[in-house]
């Protein structure tokens, strides 16, 4: 059998007292009683809305060999006789065990972070090293406390690259993380005005952001945005705690992994770059200029880690958007159809810019119309009116003349949008559902935007419970 852990390696990991006939390991880990497979351990972790151990035993039932359970918890699980691993906090307990696989590993380690961005750099980072070697990433955005050391516990010891997403919302939150997955690379995507109701100032967010640094191993590299206006001062922050080598991406001049030029297409586009001495000609699977740039950077840590830049490329070019994060959809209606953009979940001014270039760069048919179908942008503390209010600039410059707002910070673009521009304003992301299935057209270009927890990923389930996908055949006949 194949183990990821065998079982005295997670007692010694751990510090844990075995309860019952034990298996000689297990296949996985997992947190999500759910969601576990055959033989995979369950650590039941007690959150900010449930408890782990109350699962337990659904744990079991749908495969979990072996049970992580605290100690204080111990009585409260009854009858249940399935094998144990005894711990006094199960989180603490899967931290130490993230640390061990981090620590018996020879991978080398990437590790993202930055205001916007990180989840589609992280997964452009697994399409370009995968045909390198065995490649392990963080599972959609596990990002967090827990996040990021379940991902390292899942982390088989032969791995040849890992790739981590560290985040943030205040700052001390990246520190721990980055303490625990020691990256040979650690890459900032670019600096923004997210969370800004934590924070009272772009410099405070770098900092909180230059705290990955602190993890960079002896030796190691960083890479930064050099168009970023934030790029001294990470630049600094890096060298403070002794980074040993410092790289720059982007467009500027000066940027050591440069983006020399990028032609956006409908589904993709040519990306022209420079890296390690070559200029390099790459097709992109994912449209957007803002994706380009990050694969500048991603081409920049392949080469710094040692992995095969053409075949890199090659894993850029099948690429494609997420769910939530650029995803397109061609869907039909009255005999043709319409294009959905799916960019739902998550938003901040800066990500906001970039979606609406994106829809700004996407050509309707038949002339169908630009729809900006946006929501509020959360966690934006005293600036929220004026960070949604400044969305009006971007719209009007990339003429999209029709808006449809949800949610009530968005009640301040809609105020600062003038005459001539098409608005449709309503105070839930359901209420806009609603308009958004009854209005759109044959021809029409859609972008959803907002941050998660206003549910805008329920406008786009809407459309596409409405709207049967369009084939390709179907376009071209």
């Amino acid at each position: 059998m194949n183990w990821l852990w065998t079982t005295p390696d997670l007692i010694a990991a751990m510090h844990g007292r075995p309860v019952g006939n034990l298996p000689q390991g297990v296949t996985g880990i997992s947190i999500d009683s759910r969601a576990i497979a055959q033989g995979e351990a369950f650590f039941a972790i007690k959150g900010d809305r449930v408890d782990g151990h109350d699962y337990a035993s659904f744990a079991v039932a749908n495969g979990a060999s072996l049970l992580v359970v605290s100690e204080g918890k111990l009585p409260a699980l009854g009858r249940l006789v399935t094998p144990m691993i005894v711990v006094q906090d199960v989180l603490q307990a899967l931290v130490d065990l993230g640390c061990a696989a981090r620590d018996r590993t020879a991978a080398r380690i990437i590790a993202v972070t930055g205001s916007v961005g990180k989840t589609t750099t992280k997964e452009m980072l697994r399409q370009a090293l995968s045909p390198s070697g065995s490649v392990h990433a963080s599972v959609a955005s596990f990002n967090n406390h827990w996040g990021v050391p379940l991902t390292l516990a899942r982390m088989p010891e032969n791995t040849d690259y890992g790739i981590f997403e560290v985040g943030m919302n205040h700052a001390n939150e990246i520190r721990p993380l980055v303490s625990m997955v020691r990256p040979h690379i650690a890459v900032i995507t670019t600096i923004a005005p997210a969370h800004l109701g934590n924070f009272r100032n772009l410099e405070e967010i770098a900092a909180a952001k230059a705290e990955i640094f602190e993890g960079v191993v002896p030796g190691g590299h960083a890479i930064l945005n050099r168009d970023n206006a934030q790029f001294g001062f990470l630049e600094k922050a890096a060298r403070a705690v002794g980074v040993a080598h410092i790289h720059s991406f982007g467009a500027a001049a000066d940027a050591e992994f440069r983006l020399l030029d990028f032609i956006s297409g409908p589904e993709g586009g040519l990306l022209r770059a420079a890296v390690g001495g070559q200029t390099l000609e790459v097709p992109m699977g994912a449209p957007g200029r803002h994706i380009a740039e990050n694969a500048v950077a991603v081409l920049g840590a392949v080469h710094l880690a040692g992995g095969d830049i053409e075949k890199a490329m090659a894993g850029l070019a099948t690429m494609q958007p997420e769910k939530g994060r650029g995803r397109r959809y061609q869907l039909a209606k009255d005999g043709g159809w319409f294009t959905l953009i799916d960019e739902s979940y998550n938003a901040n001014p800066a990500s906001m810019g970039a979606a609406i270039a994106l829809l700004r760069d996407t050509e309707p048919y038949g002339g169908g119309r630009r729809i900006a179908v946006l929501g509020d942008m959360l966690e934006m503390g005293e600036h929220s009116q004026a960070v949604h209010a400044g969305l009006a600039g971007p719209l009007l410059e990339s003429g999209i003349g029709t808006v449809w707002l949800g949610g009530p910070d968005m009640a301040a673009l809609r105020d600062a949008l003038p005459e001539g521009i098409e608005i449709e304003y309503r105070e839930t992301a359901d209420a806009l559902a609603l308009h958004a299935v009854d209005s759109v057209q044959p021809g029409d270009v859609l972008v959803v935007k907002s941050s998660k927890g206003t549910g805008f990923s329920r406008i786009v389930a809407a459309l596409l419970d409405k709207y049967p996908a369009f084939s390709e055949r179907e376009r071209q006949s």
